[in-house]
């Protein structure tokens, strides 16, 4: 049974950092792209980031360029979010999904298992 379990956020205030874990389960991570995705309150879901399976390629939304941080840990099959110089702009609830290909799709509707999110709330 595949499984994504996202674990770290929390509160921070602006100019702090959070790192974000997605646990997998079920499936090899390193065999499927896997990425982050958030949504605000009143927003509509957004990516945040994505790395391929053999973490060749590696995206960041516009917004994110420079602060945030995606890697991969194999042995502990898990995928990480390291999120420095948060603004109040970045909270949101956070996803981690898995793709159905190895390589990044452009499309949310090519990841097809979903986390169930954890809260970032950047305030002071």
């Amino acid at each position: 049974q595949v499984q994504l379990v996202e674990s770290g956020g929390g509160l921070v205030q602006p100019g702090g950092s959070l790192r974000l874990s997605c646990a997998a389960s079920g499936f090899t991570l390193d065999k499927r792209s896997v990425a982050w995705f958030r949504q605000g309150t009143g927003k509509e879901r957004e990516e945040v980031s994505c790395i391929s399976g053999p973490s060749k390629f590696i995206r960041y939304a516009d917004s994110v360029k420079g602060r945030f941080t995606i890697s991969r840990d194999n042995a502990k099959n898990t995928v990480y979010l390291q999120m420095n110089s948060l603004k109040t702009e970045d909270t949101a609830v956070y996803y981690c999904a898995r793709g159905l290909y190895i390589g990044c799709s452009e499309t949310q509707s090519f990841f097809n298992y979903w986390g169930q999110g954890t809260q970032v709330t950047v305030s002071s």
